[in-house]
């Protein structure tokens, strides 16, 4: 089933610029090599829906102009260009040139058609500005661009950034910090962004472009089905302890390791193996020549997190409903934020892109006749291994061979997760309450691009935006053992 569509259009009603309200003193920024390969994507489009506050829109578009204009100066990239130097060096000059504000009206929508439909509604990719537009672009135009949108009973505040500018951390620092900057406070507490450029991110590689810069890597024209798949606080637990319920068939002690180790382990945090076998250590569980062994079984007994069982089952639903062959390799690629993972650290709130592609790999059939444990584990394994090592081998990599990131599905196999349900989309309070939800547009969308999003709760609840070719997408959802974790 195609995206649903609605009966009334969008109507621009007024395009303007918003500049700082002080004038900038970063100098530019060179792009990493992070930030490079997203040259040829589309911008981020991502934004809330809001009931409708109860004062005039034009009291509400100067609010969030003045909003706006103090957020540009925390966020001055935002507010520059792209420039490229007489070595092809790319860089983001923050020349205060403004970001665009368009007011949009769409007077006959009503929230209930965005809210209700399972599938996406095709009117939501019009609250964003940029459609279709390159990163790249942001040689010639804004960085940024927000998008109100009145509906009959609400509003949509929809942002469209570069993606060669930010990644989902630095997007979503932004938005919260929008948002707070409208509510007038008068101290912001949220975290300054961090705009060094001292790491090994930044590299004296070029990457050489094609005259007009680089296309995006897939179809814009295929048809996709698009819908937001919700499960429950109670489903992810459940889906997790089937995950992890797992009987280990080791020996004794390796049983009493596994046990301990999957009661105490953070897959995310190494340096709690350290501690644990520390622990063990000094009580006499394990001795020092069978420290190296004790190390090795905690982390082939850590315990899969509640995502990585959701994305098993996921991976495992798509590639039946593909019906691939069972030698097909069947590819899932997850968006992992380096941040913590380089030594030395970067800020947890640096500013650009500090992500990488961390595929796993497995055959059709493997995906299908092993349980859901056996494909969580290898993507738990895939995600766990990426450390310090492994980022600076993928930098060295890009180094060696600059390119642009080849977004899309090409073999019909793959899958691509975005985002994460851990980003603060729901910390959004212009000064009349959090979101009803929060959607994205149609950027950077092709068969097996999926956007992981908190619930609106806040329990633990997940939505998955699932973007698939429709004959896939109605396979999807006759997946019983897919759907059994969906909520109605």
């Amino acid at each position: 089933m195609p995206c649903s569509p609605m009966s009334s259009s969008v109507n621009i009603v007024s395009k303007s610029t918003v500049v700082p309200d002080r004038k900038s003193v970063l100098g530019d920024l060179k792009l990493s090599v992070s930030d490079l390969p997203m040259l040829s994507c589309q911008y981020i489009q991502k934004g809330g829906l809001f009931t409708r506050p109860q004062i005039p829109i034009h009291s509400l578009l100067s609010l969030l102009k003045q909003g706006l204009s103090q957020t540009l100066s925390r966020f001055p990239p935002l507010a520059g260009r792209l420039t490229t130097d007489k070595d092809g060096h790319v860089f983001l000059t923050c020349n205060d040139a403004g970001a665009d504000f368009i007011h949009a009206n769409a007077g006959e929508v009503l929230i209930r058609e965005i809210l209700g439909p399972a599938h996406v509604p095709e009117q939501v990719r019009e609250f964003f500005a940029f459609d279709g537009t390159v990163s790249y672009l942001g040689h010639f135009r804004p960085i940024l661009a927000v998008q109100v949108t009145e509906l009959a009973d609400g509003v949509f505040i929809g942002c469209a950034v570069n993606h060669a500018v930010t990644d989902g951390t630095s997007f979503w620092n932004f938005f919260n910090t929008f948002a707070e900057a409208c509510r007038g406070v008068k101290r912001i507490s949220r975290p300054a962004p961090d705009f060094s450029r001292d790491s090994v991110l930044i590299s004296k590689a070029v990457l050489k472009l094609p005259e007009g810069g680089p296309k995006v890597t897939f179809s814009n024209d295929a048809p996709l089905s698009e819908r937001i798949f919700s499960f429950s606080r109670e489903a992810v637990l459940k889906l997790k302890d089937r995950t992890n319920n797992r009987t280990w068939s080791a020996e004794n002690d390796n049983e009493i390791l596994a046990k301990q180790s999957n009661d105490t382990f953070s897959q995310s945090n190494n340096n709690k193996v350290a501690s644990i076998i520390e622990s063990w250590l000094k009580n006499g569980v394990v001795s020092k020549p069978q420290q190296a062994a004790a190390a090795a079984t905690v982390q082939s007994a850590a315990e899969i997190s509640s995502f990585q069982s959701l994305c098993a089952l996921l991976w495992r639903a798509v590639t039946r409903a593909r019906k691939l062959p069972s030698s097909k390799t069947a590819t899932f690629r997850m968006a992992v934020n380096c941040r913590h993972r380089l030594e030395p650290r970067l800020d947890p709130y640096y500013f650009g892109n500090a992500i990488q592609s961390v595929p796993t790999y497995a055959s059709a059939g493997e995906v299908l006749s092993r349980d859901l444990r056996w494909c969580a584990d290898q993507l738990n394994r895939s995600v766990r291994a990426h450390d310090n090592a492994n980022v600076r081998r993928f930098v060295e990599d890009w180094e060696s061979s600059p390119r642009c990131f080849p977004l899309g599905n090409p073999d019909g196999a793959s899958i691509t997760m975005g985002s994460s349900p851990r980003f603060p989309m729901y910390d959004n309070d212009f000064g009349w309450g959090r979101p009803l939800a929060v959607r994205s547009g149609r950027a950077n969308k092709f068969d097996g691009k999926i956007s992981a999003f908190p619930g609106r709760d806040g329990t633990g609840t997940v939505d998955l935006e699932v973007v698939l070719s429709p004959e896939t997408m109605s396979a999807l959802e006759n997946d019983s053992e897919f759907m059994q974790y969906v909520s109605s």
